[in-house]
């Protein structure tokens, strides 16, 4: 309480005395304690219907126990109303929401009241939601007072009805006053008496106490507000569509969760969804999308009314559908996503941006291409972003980003407009914005200012990172595939102590993150003497992500058939090795390796039949070394399987090719089976083979996942990964979907003449 006074200055009002204030001096923690009741801001959601007689009970010894209330917790906190800057926000007492302290501030946020304009859309709208700006009569101090003093006077004999309209009465005090007012015992007395006469509420008197409380502003995780759910999820079937959507409503303004009430709220709609109206669709969706809580049998239900009144939505209403799907981890259908496109592309320019980047969230997550809205969406967004929050920016580069969508208009404007307000990001902003750079793998004209902000943003927030270690691995992943490796805090992220934490702290997985990371840097920065991925770690992740590679591209026919031609070009799978070369990449790759003459070396061993192995292991003593064996050793002799004239150089596309089997075109060491004393020099393979290739080539079979939409511009890790394979001495060939997919559908020969060419042109 000491605190109280000071905290009522900081926020700009006047402490005075009242009636009231002499029970205040007297306070215990009574919101708090009750607030710890279920050790955070959730209540338990296993409580059965059934211990409601119970808990009201427990409730009401609890309230006798308890001598006042403090209003230490009996403001709202900024739940509702996560401003990018705290600095630039301010709370009212007795109001669930923050007020803008400069309204031309583009960093403030209200993510409760800014989500709720589609409100004043509809007159229909006013029937189910509740609206905080409607006032009503103000009962002055005295009269509270002398309803706080009936309570106490008649306490036993007061009526379920009378209790419920004093709350009323008392919630109509002036604002200034709430916070004394829940200081009092005889205020907490009437909420015991409320929780004892429950059950003798009709669903009206339920609705009112709920905006009381939300007026008052009742804290969000006090025990008594299970009570009423528990009595709400008794009163369901009895309710209709537009009161079951206001007390939802209430709800979500107070801030507390009642998984219970939407449990059965569901049910009564899987019963009466196709009488839904469009503005209880719409607000429906909002509030679903706000408790995070759905059945997918009811979201499937509906997206089928959204396409009964898509024709008469607001964009607006559109945008709110699309939070709504999109908070709720619920997808919408392409054709919904494109009709949704249609609407905002008849009319962009009137889109307001907080729609805007909800739309684009949704298209996000749906992965739907509408190239028309991203077209018109690439015209405006760069006049927008300079007076758009960093959140809706980091938004509006992440959609882009996840759709694959490289437009540099867009891109320079956000690096233009960030390094003067990378102050007001967060982690996951900051985060966020590395990826997507880093991930259309652009670097705007003002890289190095855009860089080093977000850089030194990133060491300012380091206590932040520690409570989200996987913003931190974000951060550093987008940095690498832009070629930056800050080492310090590189360091510091492949420490044990983080590596335990990014493990135990977090519901994401992050051991192929740590792993990519720790793989790039140790090819990316050679002279890195500090902290790496432990040998068990590497080698768990590698294990990893290769059974996630090889199931990838196992399931696709044409890598298969891809993998079956360069069997026969190269002659045998000994010549050929699909597996990972950098593994911590997350792709796999076919390896081939040539000899000094560029003619194919058998280095894949475990491709080598059995019974071969077995005959190279029996006969490897007793060779007879001539001249003509150290001829054919040294210098390879072709072999004639082809009939028809071909070129012998290597890299040259055969003239023609008759027998379309086998057609081996290089030879080796070890491709002697059909000359005369094969068998007596086998033995001699083994160690031929070891010879260290002249070329080692990379054989990437792309998709146009790979590749920034509409481009060949490749996507950041596969850039990187080029880049991280010619360090290492390969040369990469690319089998790219633009090229390589329409000579799949053509002759045999044409593929293998393809192939041909391919591989021996790039190892020149």
């Amino acid at each position: 309480m000491a605190a109280t006074p000071k905290l009522l200055k900081l926020l700009g009002h006047r402490a005075f005395c009242s009636p009231f204030a002499s029970c205040a001096s007297r306070s215990v923690a009574y919101w708090n304690e009750s607030s710890t009741q279920h050790g955070g801001p959730h209540p338990p959601e296993h409580t059965s219907l059934c211990h409601s007689a119970k808990k009201a009970k427990n409730i009401c010894s609890t309230f006798s126990s308890w001598n006042i209330l403090t209003t230490s917790n009996a403001h709202r906190s900024l739940e509702f109303s996560k401003a990018s800057s705290s600095e630039d926000s301010t709370l009212q007492l007795g109001s669930p929401r923050t007020t803008r302290v400069v309204a031309e501030d583009v960093e403030v946020f209200d993510s409760f009241e800014d989500t709720r304009v589609f409100l004043e859309l509809r007159p229909e709208y006013r029937l189910h939601s509740y609206n905080a700006s409607e006032t009503c009569q103000s009962l002055s101090v005295s009269e509270g007072e002398l309803i706080l003093h009936k309570v106490t006077v008649h306490q036993d004999h007061l009526q379920a009805q009378v209790i419920a309209d004093y709350l009323c009465k008392l919630s109509s005090l002036p604002p200034e006053q709430h916070s004394v007012l829940l200081g009092s015992t005889r205020f907490a007395l009437l909420c015991q008496l409320s929780v004892k006469k429950i059950e003798l509420f009709d669903t009206q008197d339920l609705i009112n106490i709920l905006k009381a409380f939300v007026i008052l502003g009742i804290p969000h995780s006090h025990s008594m507000l299970d009570v009423y759910e528990t009595k709400c999820c008794h009163q369901v079937w009895e309710m209709s569509m537009d009161q079951l959507l206001l007390v939802a409503d209430l709800w979500r303004y107070l801030g507390h969760r009642v998984p219970r009430f939407f449990k059965i709220f569901f049910s009564y709609l899987n019963l009466h969804w196709k009488d839904i109206s469009l503005s209880q669709l719409v607000h429906l969706i909002y509030v679903i999308g706000e408790n995070r809580q759905v059945s997918q049998d009811v979201m499937q239900k509906l997206e089928s009314l959204i396409l009964k009144y898509i024709d008469l939505l607001h964009l607006e209403e559109v945008g709110t559908i699309c939070l709504g799907f999109f908070k709720s981890s619920t997808s919408l259908s392409e054709f919904v996503m494109r009709k949704f496109g249609d609407l905002a592309c008849a009319d962009m320019q009137h889109l307001s941006s907080h729609a805007l980047v909800n739309i684009l969230k949704m298209f996000r997550f749906t992965h739907v291409d509408h190239i028309n809205f991203m077209k018109q969406f690439g015209e405006i967004a760069p006049q927008r972003i300079p007076s758009l929050g960093v959140q809706g920016v980091m938004h509006l580069t992440l959609a882009c980003s996840a759709l694959r969508f490289l437009d540099e208009g867009i891109l320079n404007a956000v690096a233009a407009s960030l390094p003067p307000r990378v102050v007001h990001c967060r982690s996951k902003d900051v985060a966020k914005i590395l990826w997507s750079f880093g991930t259309l793998n652009y670097k705007p004209p003002n890289a190095e200012e855009f860089y080093s902000s977000l850089i030194n943003e990133i060491q300012r927030k380091m206590p932040e990172f520690s409570q989200f270690p996987e913003h931190l691995l974000t951060c550093l992943l987008g940095l690498a595939f832009s070629e930056y490796f800050p080492i310090e805090f590189i360091d510091y992220a492949l420490s044990p102590g983080f590596v335990r934490l990014a493990q135990e702290r977090t519901k994401f997985d992050l051991l192929k993150e740590l792993y990519t990371l720790d793989g790039a840097v140790g090819i990316e920065c050679p002279d890195y003497r500090g902290n790496r991925l432990s040998a068990h770690l590497q080698q768990e992740g590698s294990e990893l992500l290769w059974i996630l590679a090889r199931k990838d591209m196992n399931s696709k026919p044409e890598f298969l058939e891809t993998l079956s031609l360069l069997d026969t070009v190269l002659g045998g799978p000994q010549y050929i090795k699909h597996h990972m070369i950098l593994p911590h990449t997350r792709s796999s790759d076919i390896e081939v390796q040539l000899d000094v003459n560029l003619k194919p070396l058998p280095f894949n061993r475990e491709a080598t039949p059995a019974e071969n192995v077995a005959k190279l292991r029996l006969k490897h003593v007793a060779v007879r070394l001539t001249d003509d064996l150290m001829n054919q050793l040294l210098k390879g002799k072709a072999r004639g399987h082809f009939q028809g004239k071909t070129e012998s150089e290597p890299g040259q596309q055969p003239v023609e090719l008759e027998d379309k089997a086998a057609v081996p075109l290089g030879d080796s060491l070890c491709n002697v089976a059909d000359k005369p004393g094969a068998m007596e020099i086998a033995g001699l393979c083994p160690p031929a083979c070891m010879q260290t290739p002249r070329v080692k080539l990379a054989i990437q079979f792309t998709n146009r996942n790979q590749y920034c939409y509409g481009s060949r511009n490749l996507l950041g890790l596969h850039s990187m990964k080029r880049r991280q394979l010619v360090r290492l001495g390969y040369r990469v060939v690319e089998l790219s979907h633009w090229e390589w997919f329409p000579i799949l559908k053509r002759t045999r020969l044409e593929k293998l003449a393809f192939l041909h060419e391919k591989l021996f042109t790039s190892a020149l």
